[in-house]
């Protein structure tokens, strides 16, 4: 994995020059949140862009009391909220830190500014979106074609190292299976 700034991650996107990079840098906050602490919760717009310094979040939703993972974040992420995030509506999903997490980010008034002043943050945020299309693309096929044991197998090939940093319930959740059924998939490993 490669470690990487907001910025670091903005110019592997889009190359910055200098006065849309110092612009960049001066709208950027950087905070730190718990383990259980909430970035959004379900019903508030979004109205930040992320990347994880340190740590780890998850983005889910519930249905019936139950709950859905669609995507964990661990360090060296960007995200948000899409939808909500671009149309500054309520959000279906909430963020949450599943681990102590550092943060920074911006909002979405100021990445509007600084799109409208600056074609290189523009261009950024752009194919941004495009890879954030692209990966919500990907989650849903595997969601709706993959069975349990597929689905796991991708996940390890994707993610490994987080086995250790999630639980057992959040990677079923994940997984959209049970946790007996996962854990017979892991028995079988």
């Amino acid at each position: 994995m490669i470690r990487a700034s907001f910025i670091d991650y903005a110019i592997r996107l889009s190359p910055l020059d200098a006065p849309a990079m110092a612009a960049l840098q001066n709208n950027l906050v950087t905070k730190s949140v718990l383990k259980g602490d909430y970035l959004l919760r379900d019903g508030e717009v979004c109205k930040h862009l992320y990347f994880i310094n340190e740590g780890l979040t998850k983005t889910f939703f519930l249905k019936e009391d139950k709950e859905f993972i669609m995507r964990f974040f661990p360090e060296y992420s960007m995200f948000t909220v899409l939808d909500s995030f671009l149309t500054q509506t309520p959000s279906l999903y909430s963020i949450i830190a599943l681990e102590d997490t550092s943060l920074t980010f911006i909002s979405h008034t100021h990445l509007e500014e600084l799109c409208n002043k600056h074609h290189r943050i523009e261009t950024f945020f752009r194919k941004l979106v495009s890879v954030a299309s692209i990966n919500m693309m990907k989650r849903i096929s595997e969601m709706l074609e993959e069975n349990g044991t597929k689905s796991y197998n991708h996940f390890l090939s994707e993610n490994k190292q987080l086995l250790q940093r999630i639980s057992l319930g959040d990677l079923a959740s994940y997984l959209g299976i049970t946790q007996v059924s996962l854990s017979r998939i892991r028995a079988k490993k």
